[in-house]
């Protein structure tokens, strides 16, 4: 039987590629590049507190005395001169969808904001380039304490002295140079604060949409959940493609209490001319729990590795990740799990796929400190490379300062089946479509932990990466 040859030029990604044009007189837009003029600009104009005013300066300071990390893949193309860190459009946060500037909502209505929101979650915020435009929160979730607001209307209401003595303490702008720029520049993201004893059932959702050709986005998410409390948050996020470089300079910060859970999923759909440094660290009380579920899609370059510190006894975490690097990507990730205590646990399962020339780096770090007697840790890493022209690597690190651990590590590297593709071909299968299947299937160990609605658009994203892999 003779195989299906496929041509296809382009990648379909109308879906997310699409964009508006912003016009001056519906958005404001500082100037190009980093100054303390830029900074100061920005702390006005978000109305800072004199201490978020002052730590911005200070990170500003820290931003230009560090270098440009080495550990990853070259970020060259980056010029800060070149980048606009601050985009606002001119229309007020509103929890009401009908408030929404017609070309927003537009944008957010095509991404499936908000019918996930009415179908099933708790609670959602929608950023447009700077700044969230929406936000609401279910009736259920907040008639039992929960908090979930925008950073910047957390800074000036109750939970103002919370914030200040969270923020930017897990990823503190000494921590990199690009941790000292969104220290400086940071703008919009959301809040969320779980009681002791809640139970959030159903799922909260912040989707951050780059829209602005040449600018940056920075927005900082801050949760907090309380002792024996449970919440899972996703996060989504999306650009449409450009000629210039856009950047993303995120950071995530996670505190996890006493006997307390948090799972944190991510589906990262960045344009290809975006650079995804972003930082994302959680804490973990005695007896906590934290689960990551990430999957990573695009982006020029990506440096991502979530981090989780493990500081009282019996802590746990688990972190699932795929990543899938096409032609133009150079997406190094991984995760890193720091054990500070005794009894604590960790595990990193990950899948990282490279067609087309894309190069894929799994880079992990695991710490066992001298303190943390009986931990077990667990890390088990594949690639699956489509072509010839791909790259995979594996950078594992461990560190284990305690005789009385339990570490384990397994990688694997491979390529597909000639023989799987054929047998599949040979049920009536497309050979786009043989392939598709057999990557999804490599990547369903992240998909089955999604919500269903998430686990189909990682399988939709899967689809259109194979889309032009073949002829």
């Amino acid at each position: 039987m003779a195989r299906e040859r496929t041509e296809v030029n382009d990648i379909d990604r109308s879906i997310y590629d699409f964009r508006y044009e912003e016009k001056d007189s519906d958005f404001y837009k500082i100037k190009e590049g980093l100054d303390r003029e830029i900074v100061e600009e920005i702390s006005e104009k978000k109305k800072d507190p004199a201490w978020m005013r002052d730590f911005r300066l200070r990170s500003l300071e820290i931003y230009n005395e560090k270098s440009i990390p080495t550990w990853g893949p070259p970020i060259d193309g980056l010029d800060m001169k070149n980048i606009v860190t601050y985009v606002k459009p001119k229309t007020k946060m509103t929890a009401d969808w009908d408030e929404v500037p017609k070309d927003i909502k537009e944008t957010f209505d095509k991404l499936g904001i908000p019918q996930a929101e009415r179908k099933s979650l708790a609670g959602v915020g929608a950023q447009y380039d700077s700044e969230l435009v929406y936000h609401n929160l279910q009736e259920e979730a907040a008639s039992k304490g929960v908090v979930y607001t925008d950073l910047e209307s957390a800074l000036h209401g109750p939970y103002a002295k919370m914030i200040e003595e969270h923020f930017m303490h897990l990823v503190p702008p000494t921590d990199h140079k690009f941790a000292a720029l969104h220290g400086a520049v940071w703008s919009g993201g959301s809040f969320v604060y779980v009681p002791k004893g809640v139970s959030v059932e159903i799922p909260l959702q912040s989707y951050f949409r780059l829209n602005a050709p040449g600018a940056g986005q920075f927005e900082h998410t801050l949760i907090i959940v309380d002792e024996g409390a449970y919440l899972h948050f996703i996060e989504g996020c999306s650009a449409p493609k450009y000629n210039i470089a856009n950047l993303h300079a995120g950071c995530v910060e996670l505190f996890v209490g006493k006997n307390a859970h948090l799972r944190y999923s991510t589906i990262e759909n960045w344009s290809k001319n975006m650079y995804n440094l972003n930082t994302k660290r959680a804490i973990v009380a005695e007896g906590g729990t934290m689960e990551w579920v990430s999957g990573s899609f695009g982006s020029h370059v990506s440096y991502l590795y979530p981090m989780t510190i493990l500081n009282g006894k019996g802590a746990k975490s688990e972190f699932t990740g795929v990543t899938f690097a096409g032609h133009g990507q150079n997406l190094d990730t991984g995760a890193k799990m720091v054990h500070n205590a005794e009894d604590t646990s960790s595990y990193i399962n990950t899948r990282s796929i490279s067609k087309d020339g894309g190069v894929s780096t799994y880079r992990s770090s695991v710490v066992i400190g001298r303190n943390a007697k009986n931990a077990k840790s667990a890390v088990s890493c594949q690639s699956l490379m489509l072509d010839s022209d791909s790259r995979s690597d594996t950078i594992p690190a461990m560190d284990v300062r305690t005789q009385q651990a339990d570490v384990g590590h397994e990688a694997r590297i491979g390529r597909i089946s000639d023989d799987a593709v054929f047998y599949l071909m040979s049920r009536g299968l497309s050979e786009e479509d043989a392939r598709a299947m057999i990557v999804s299937g490599f990547a369903d160990t992240v998909s089955k932990e999604l919500p269903l609605e998430y686990a189909v658009e990682m399988n939709n994203l899967i689809r259109l990466e194979m889309v032009g892999a073949i002829g």
